[in-house]
Order: structure tokens, then C-alpha cells, then sequence
């Protein structure tokens, strides 16, 4: 007689929970997990399955599909369907350096990215889609900036919004729009490579100013402007990249000040603020003149979607930053901008943003658990600044990391000046599979709990 009841690795399925096909294969999954379900245990026929659950036929099967995506089940042929004997991944490095938006929870990505791109086919003229553009993006991708920024300042007029492809691009042209050969542009002391990276190739000099646990010191920020005299100031406010500071309302509204006083501009790149918990307003809402604000969607929805918005209030600085950004990339990709734009205007990257932004906290939360007193991240974000046992020194651990398979970045990648803290920034997103990612700060957690074995050279 056929069981009427679903199996016991399966919980009632939630309405408000996502997708239902999502949630069987995440079910599936976290039974393979906790060993609920074996490598070899049979599954249940798809009919029988989708009976028990009161669900479509197109339900289980869709779940089925997703869980064999994910290398959790095989099929056998008229045998059925099985749980599938763990991946070797021979050489397999579990990546906690790069930082990527983990992969959203409940959100059918693919059906999502699918249903975008035709959308985008359907109403746009295709042939616009694979010619050449003047750079700043059309009025519609304009738009949709302001509409992306909104949450931060309101209505924005679009024409002060400028499409780029991505981050990086914008600060780029920001340095050779705003600054000359020789120039001074102040920073944290730790602080985003690529800043480091541009201004090295254009030749400009970053001088770290001393911060604290909110941030850029106002005093030594306005002894740093009246000593050498810089063009600009770089700014990570929120859930700062690496050190997870989210710098509070008052320094932003100092640092703000003085810089109108001493007349030095701000980039404020914030690629963050829609995944932080009810973050203060940005710094260019404190002083809208003075400050270029970026905001990109790769950090928060997905890398793939090279598209930053850059809202630059003066008209000449938006010409001077468009001939820049024209002198090395003359326009964002069309078809990945018209992308965007429809996402934005749909409500798809709202959808998307939220699934990101509930599965970036599922991973801080396991992360706390994991690395219990050593966890010092601010429970959302992409990424959690380690601070070091006195036996580690962070380059060595991250030697030490990667020859036990795991990639975590050291102090040093982010050094603007000398290295001050010893510290690694381990990145929660890049591991696809939670369960992995489990794995990883399980062994992480271990290597830091004890003490570098002394060198010795291999002798063979």
C-alpha cells in the first residue's frame, strides 16, 4: 500500500517560504547534510511525492532538477532515483576570498535571469542592444539609477545618475577626472584593493588617515587635508570592506564637514548600504555637493551584473567623469544595462536583493556559531574581519589556509600604508553551497585553534 505521508526528512511545506520546489530541494539537501539522507537511499517516485505533498508533477520534478544541479541525486533509469555518492573535487580550494553575494534563498535565479532577458528582448529594439552608446546610459537606464538610489536619498533628478560598468570603472575615472599625476587621495588604513590598484597605474599616492571602530578619525582627517593638500578623500561607510564597520550618522556628518571646510571632494563607494540593517543615510546626503556617490549591483545581487550607478550632482563634473570613463571604457554593455533597468522596473532586483540580503544573515549566523568568540561581523553583509590569535601572523595563516584548501585574504591585500592589525577577511558569499561553506569554517575554525607548526623543507 502506497504511503500517504511525505518522508520524515521532509518539514510541512510554508507558503511564505519561497519557491515550493526550492524548498524540497533545500530540504534534500540539509537531510544529505545532517545524514538524514544516505549516499544510496532511494527517493520516492515523483508521482508519489507530489501526491503526498497535495503539489503539481512539474513541482517535484523541477525539485528533483535542482537537486541533481546541486550533485545531490542521481538517477538509476527505471530503478528510480538515488542520493548520490559525494563529489570529489580533486584540488577543490573552498574560496572565502572572494566577495561575491551568495547565492539568493528562495529565489529561482535562473527562471528569474530567463524571464529578465526576455522581457528585455521582447520590448527593446535588439539591434540598440549590439551597437554602440554614449556612455552615462540611456534615459530609461537613468532611471532606474534613481529608482535603486532611492532608498538612500529619496527622489533623485536621473539626469545626475550615470550608468557604468561597474565599481572599479567609476572609481577609475573618478581619479583621472578629479585628481592630476601626483596627487593625494586620503584613505583608511585598510581599505579596497582596487583603490590602491587604479591609483598605482595613474599614477596618484593613497595616504592612509588613522580610523577607529567608526571609522576615519575626523582630527586626523582634517590634519591630514591641511598637510598635503588632497584632491580627494575614499569613503567605504558601510560594512567597510574588509573591517564590517558601519561608521555611525555622527562621524559620517563630521567627516562631511570638514571636508566642505578644507574643500577636498569625497568618493563615497557603498556597495553595501541595501544589505546592511537600517544604516545611517550616506554621506552625500549630508553634503550633496561634495561627495560622488556609487552604488553597484554586483555586490549586492549578483557579479554578472557589471552595472554601477554613480550620482554626481555638478554638470561639469559629470562631463569631466563621462570623457574619463569614455578614455578606457566607453559604455556599460547594453544588453547587461537594459538588464538591469528591467529588473529594477519589474521588481525582480528588489526580489532578488532580499534573498540575497536573508541568505548573506543565515551565513553570519552560522559563521557567529562556528567561530563563536573570534566572530566579530555585524550579522549581515558578505564578509567578517578576523581578528588573529597572537601566534598567527595573517599572511602566514593564509599560507597555512591554503594548503589545507581554503582561500582567505590577509591584512596585507588591503594595507593602504603599514600594516596595522593582524587580521583575514573571510568572504561568506563565494561558497555556493551552505553546507561547504559549513565545512570550510569548520576546518578554518580548527587551524586558527592551533598553534603554525614550525617550517621544514620537503626533502623527496
Amino acid at each position: 500500500m502506497q504511503d500517504e505521508n511525505p518522508p520524515g526528512w521532509l518539514p510541512r511545506l510554508a507558503a511564505r517560504a519561497g519557491p515550493r520546489f526550492l524548498q524540497i530541494a533545500d530540504a534534500l539537501q540539509a537531510a544529505v547534510a545532517d545524514g538524514s539522507l544516505r549516499p544510496g537511499d532511494r527517493l520516492p517516485p515523483q508521482r508519489q511525492l507530489a501526491a503526498q505533498l497535495q503539489v503539481d508533477l512539474t513541482t517535484v520534478t523541477r525539485a528533483y532538477d535542482e537537486a541533481r544541479r546541486r550533485n545531490l541525486l542521481e538517477g538509476r533509469g527505471a530503478r528510480g532515483t538515488y542520493v548520490a555518492a559525494p563529489k570529489v573535487e580533486l584540488n577543490a580550494i573552498l574560496d572565502l576570498s572572494m566577495n561575491t553575494p551568495p547565492p539568493p534563498d528562495g529565489v529561482d535565479f535562473d527562471d528569474m535571469l530567463k524571464q529578465g532577458l526576455s522581457q528585455v528582448l521582447m520590448r527593446a529594439d535588439n539591434a540598440s542592444l549590439m551597437t554602440y552608446h554614449l556612455g552615462g546610459g540611456s534615459d530609461s537606464d537613468r532611471k532606474a539609477g534613481a529608482a535603486w538610489l532611492a532608498p538612500m536619498f529619496g527622489q533623485l533628478d536621473a539626469a545626475q545618475v550615470l550608468v557604468c560598468p561597474g565599481a572599479q570603472a567609476a572609481i577609475a575615472a573618478l581619479f583621472l577626472a578629479l585628481t592630476e599625476p601626483g596627487d593625494v587621495i586620503l584613505a583608511e588604513p585598510m581599505s579596497y584593493p582596487g583603490l590602491r590598484a587604479a591609483a598605482v597605474q595613474f599614477g596618484r599616492r593613497i595616504l592612509a588617515v588613522e580610523a577607529d571602530r567608526h571609522g576615519m578619525l575626523p582630527a586626523m582627517f582634517e590634519e591630514a587635508c591641511r598637510r598635503h593638500q588632497p584632491r580627494l578623500v575614499y569613503l567605504n561607510p558601510t560594512l567597510q570592506n574588509p573591517t564590517a564597520i558601519t561608521m555611525p550618522e555622527r562621524r559620517r556628518k563630521e567627516l562631511a564637514s570638514i571636508a566642505r571646510r578644507c574643500q577636498v571632494r569625497i568618493v563615497e563607494d557603498d556597495p553595501y548600504w541595501l544589505l546592511a540593517e537600517a544604516p545611517p543615510p550616506p554621506i552625500a546626503a549630508f553634503a550633496p555637493d561634495q561627495v560622488v556617490y556609487i552604488s553597484t549591483l554586483s555586490k549586492c545581487l549578483t557579479p554578472g551584473l557589471r552595472v554601477a550607478f554613480v550620482l554626481v550632482r555638478d554638470p561639469l563634473e559629470r562631463e569631466r567623469f563621462l570623457v574619463a570613463l569614455r578614455s578606457f571604457a566607453l559604455m556599460a554593455a547594453p544588453l547587461t544595462a537594459a538588464l538591469a533597468t528591467q529588473w529594477i522596473l519589474d521588481g525582480s532586483a528588489g526580489r532578488l536583493l532580499e534573498g540575497v540580503r536573508t541568505e548573506a544573515r543565515l551565513r553570519h549566523r552560522m559563521a557567529r556559531d562556528i567561530l563563536a568568540g573570534r566572530y566579530s561581523g555585524a550579522g549581515d553583509g558578505l564578509h567578517v574581519w578576523l581578528g588573529l590569535p597572537g601566534y598567527w601572523a595573517s599572511a602566514q595563516l593564509a599560507r597555512a589556509a591554503a594548503s589545507e584548501g581554503i582561500a582567505v585574504t590577509p591584512a596585507e591585500a588591503f594595507a593602504t600604508g603599514e600594516v596595522s592589525v593582524n587580521a583575514i577577511r573571510i568572504s561568506l558569499g563565494s561558497i555556493q553551497d551552505r553546507a561547504r561553506l559549513q565545512a570550510s569554517l569548520q576546518r578554518l575554525s580548527h587551524l586558527l585553534a592551533r598553534r603554525p607548526e614550525p617550517f621544514s623543507a620537503a626533502v623527496v
